[in-house]
This record gives structure tokens, sequence and C-alpha cells, in this order.
């Protein structure tokens, strides 16, 4: 109410001071109040609610293998665009500083995380010997500190004496693939941003030609092998979801019409699993779609084209959503966490089962529970909050925030009522 009263008394002072034919003109040709402009920079519980599935959906499959969970929900895509929208949204601001920032709140918890597994490794008997170059082994743990490639680690070890699996270092460091796709992202996001506003057919297709010439026309080459293959491949796959993220961020598929989007996605889609179709496998075994990158990259960024295409944009949750408010926040207030420390719980959680098998009771009336990956999955969802629960506020400080144990938002009462 000051604010108004002070500002309709500055708007009367000035009438006062200009000649009265003159106001009296002003007074006719006076254009009307526009209203206020609309409040931006809020969440969108809708990319925050494809964020929580995307997680969820990594786990599950890491668990179970199904070879159809990419299909129904490719979760890689659609985290690389939803990371692809918001770098997008934050370069409006100089793009040093906002590299900088993006780069504080990814490395700081993968630098928590690899100084465990590395500590980990090297007392399991993992050391600058054990593969042969004492000078190499030095030079590639660099790549914890700044993930451009790879960080290294142990194919096989002891596995402590025999209570976990001698591949763990190998699963655990899963993971760690989509950090150094997503840093390269970061890195070259101010080009792709400045491209995809000259050239944007050409800027979106371009990781899709790439994909498609490196693994059609050099798929054989012994140099697939090599780092800068693998890291190439990568951002190539996934290139064309962050540039759609982006594009959908700078409006530019607003701008298209509206019947384009869904006809052409569904058409891309079945690209990708024509393409799927076609590739030699084993006929005992499924094909996984994420054993091709070509095929992947096509069906992901179709999928990921109707998502944004829809896009609601929940400024708040409708109401048959609200109860899910908590583990949604709750997800994404910890998405790194949750993705770096999720093999790890899925390790630890085997030999928690294994002594299970020694009472002649339950090995007898519920190996069916014992052998199967559910119950695996069971015991590993405890693990990961408690891990997550454990390092998790790693991501507080890296992001300037005061630390948090358990960032679960408080329900406040009365609040949806009052809005109503």
């Amino acid at each position: 109410m000051s604010a108004s009263i002070e500002y309709g008394r500055t708007h009367d002072t000035m009438q006062l001071r200009v000649p009265a034919v003159l106001r009296q003109g002003q007074q006719q040709e006076e254009p009307e109040p526009q209203a206020p402009p609309e409040r931006k920079g809020g969440r969108d519980r809708y990319l925050d609610l494809l964020r929580a599935l995307a997680l969820g959906r990594v786990v599950l499959y890491h668990n179970f293998s199904w070879f159809w969970l990419p299909l129904v929900f490719p979760s890689m895509g659609v985290m690389f665009a939803l990371a692809g929208s918001l770098m997008a949204r934050s370069l409006s601001r100089p793009a040093l500083g906002v590299i900088r920032g993006r780069l504080r709140r990814l490395l700081p918890p993968m630098w928590l995380f690899g100084a465990l597994m590395i500590a980990l490794q090297i007392l399991d008997g993992w050391g600058p010997d054990s593969q042969g170059h004492p000078g190499a082994w030095w030079a590639k743990l660099g790549f914890w500190l700044l993930p451009l490639s790879t960080p290294p680690y142990a194919d096989e070890l002891a596995g402590f004496h025999g209570h976990v699996e001698t591949t763990w270092a190998a699963q655990v460091i899963v993971p760690l693939w989509y950090l150094r796709a997503y840093l390269w992202y970061v890195l070259l996001s101010p080009l792709m941003l400045r491209a995809l506003r000259r050239f944007p057919v050409m800027t979106l297709s371009a990781p899709l030609a790439l994909v498609i010439v490196m693994n059609a026309f050099f798929a054989d080459q012994e140099f697939i092998y090599s780092r800068v293959w693998e890291t190439a491949n990568d951002f190539a796959t996934f290139g064309a979801c962050w540039i759609l993220g982006m594009a959908h961020q700078e409006g530019l598929l607003k701008k298209i019409p509206q019947y384009v989007l869904p006809s052409i996605a569904p058409l891309i889609m079945v690209a990708g699993l024509w393409y799927l179709q076609t590739r030699p496998s084993d006929p005992a075994e499924s094909t996984d779609i994420e054993s091709w990158p070509i095929a992947q990259a096509l069906w992901s960024l179709g999928f990921v084209a109707i998502l944004l295409h829809v896009s609601p944009s929940w400024e708040r949750w409708p109401r048959r959503l609200e109860r899910w408010n908590g583990l949604v926040s709750l997800l994404n207030a910890r998405a790194v966490s949750v993705y770096l420390w999720h093999e790890v719980a899925l390790v630890l959680a085997v030999p928690l089962i294994d002594p299970l098998w020694s009472i002649h009771f339950i090995s007898t009336n519920f190996r069916w529970l014992l052998a199967g990956p559910s119950f695996t999955l069971l015991v590993a969802i405890p693990l990961i909050g408690l891990l997550v629960l454990t390092f998790g506020w790693i991501e507080d400080v890296a992001a300037k925030r005061s630390p948090r144990l358990f960032p679960y938002p408080r329900r406040q009462r009365g609040r949806r009522r009052a809005a109503d």
C-alpha cells in the first residue's frame, strides 16, 4: 500500500509542473496501465517430475537389466534434455560464470565419491603396478578431478576376500560416463546455443549426423575402443536431446506449427526402432537399445520431442500429483548423489543377502525371493537412502546452500486451500 501511495504522489507532482493545456492533452493520450510482467524463474514441476522418473528408471534398469525399460522411458535422453534446457536458461548471464557455477555443482560430489572409491580400490589391491604402467596410472587419476575422459578403475579385484564381487569397481563406476558427457555439454553450450539461434535445423541435426557416420562407417575400426572415441560417441548420441532442450527453453519449438512435432517425432522413433531390429543379435537374448547408439539417439530424440511438446509447465502440482511432491522434491535436491551412489547400494545389497542362504528355513521356503533381483532392489533402496543421507550434503555445499541431511520439503497446510 505504501509503495502505491508513494508512486501516486510522485506522479501527481510531475503533473503539477506541466502547463494546463499540455496536461489536458496528456490525459487524453495517456496509455492504459499495463499488467505487471509474469513472474519467471520458479521451478517447473513438470520438469522435476521427469527428472525424478528418469532417476527411478536408471535404478530399475541397473538392477533388473530389462531391455524394454529404455524403450518405455529413455532416461538418459530425458536427463540431457532437461539439463540442456536449464543450461540455456542460465546462459542469459555471462557464459564463463555459468560454466564455473555448473562445474562447482558437479565436481565436489564426484570428488567425494572418487576419493572413497579410489581408497577402497587401493585397499582391495589396486595400484600403480596393477596395469604395468605406473606413470599412466598416476596421470589418468587426473580424470577423477576433471572427468574429460572416463576416470580409471580396476576391472577385477580380490573383492575384499570374496565378500563382494570381483568386478565391483567396474560396476560402481558405470554412472560416471554421464558426468563426463555432461561436462563436455556444459563446456560447449555457449557455442551450441549461438549456433542454435543462427542455424536451428542444422545445429539440431549435426549430432545425429555425427553418430550415424561414426557408427555406420567406422564401427569396425580398432580406434573405437579409445577414450576419444568413447567420449565423442556419447556426446553425439545425446547431443540432439541436449540441443532440443535448449531449443525448448529458447521458445523455438513454439514457433513451428503445433502439428509438426507430434507428426515427425513418432517417425524418428520408428526409424530408431527399425534400425534396432535390423541389428545382428543373439536369438536367445533380446536386443538392448543401449547397445546401439544410432537407435538410441533416434528413439531418445523422438521421445524427448514429444515430452517437450506436451510440456504443461506446472508452477504448482496438479491436485492428483500433490502427494508425490515430497519424494520428487527430494530426488531433485539429491539427483547427483542418487545417480552416483545407487550402483554402490546395488553392489552392497548382494553380500547383505548372502547370509540368509545359510538359514535353512529361509533358503528352503524363500529361495525364489533370495535368488530374484526384486529382493536385491528391496535391500538396495534403504541403502541408497543411507548413502544419500551420508554424502548428499555435499550437493548443498557445492550449491552454496546450508548443508541439510534430509531435504524433504515441509508440508504447508492450508496453502492449497488459500490459493484456491
